[in-house]
């Protein structure tokens, strides 16, 4: 789990997740957080590699995810860094990820989480699991990758 530079904009990328499952469709959801969550989030204190999305009672909820509170959080309340957070998709959205779970046997992790004009988005994914065997030829690809690249450099 690592910050993402490339665009300002990206608070968090979660490499696990591409490295664990084939990712077949994304989606865009907005998040309910606290006032808390967003300075800790500015901070880029989240961890969203054992996160995944749940839906039940026709709402998509993100679990998992830790937000590490700041020491300067409101001293009035206590901060709760794993609590279930839910998700805002419309209508459609939901009722294709429905169908997909229970009928295809996916699953919905998210993918990374982001700012849109001054509101945080999570990029989530249907997804299907890799065993093993699949794992490593994802290994295979981006070692191979890796040495190309330093081929081609020291050609050049």
């Amino acid at each position: 789990m690592t910050t993402h530079k490339q665009n300002s904009n990206t608070i968090i990328v979660n490499k696990k997740a591409r490295f664990d499952y084939f990712v077949e469709d994304e989606y865009e959801a907005g998040l309910v957080l606290q006032g808390w969550e967003i300075k800790s989030l500015r901070a880029g204190k989240i961890n969203l590699s054992d996160a995944h999305v749940f839906i039940k009672y026709g709402e998509a909820w993100l679990i998992g995810a830790q937000i590490q509170p700041l020491p300067t959080a409101s001293t009035h309340m206590v901060p709760d860094p794993s609590r279930i957070r839910k998700l805002l998709l419309n209508r459609n959205e939901l009722s294709k990820l429905v169908g997909s779970i229970e009928r295809q046997g996916y699953t919905v992790v998210p993918l990374s989480l982001y700012w849109k004009k001054n509101r945080i988005k999570l990029k989530i994914a249907l997804a299907k699991g890799k065993k093993t065997h699949d794992k490593r030829d994802t290994v295979k690809d981006r070692e191979w990758q890796r040495d190309h690249s330093r081929l081609m450099k020291k050609h050049n």
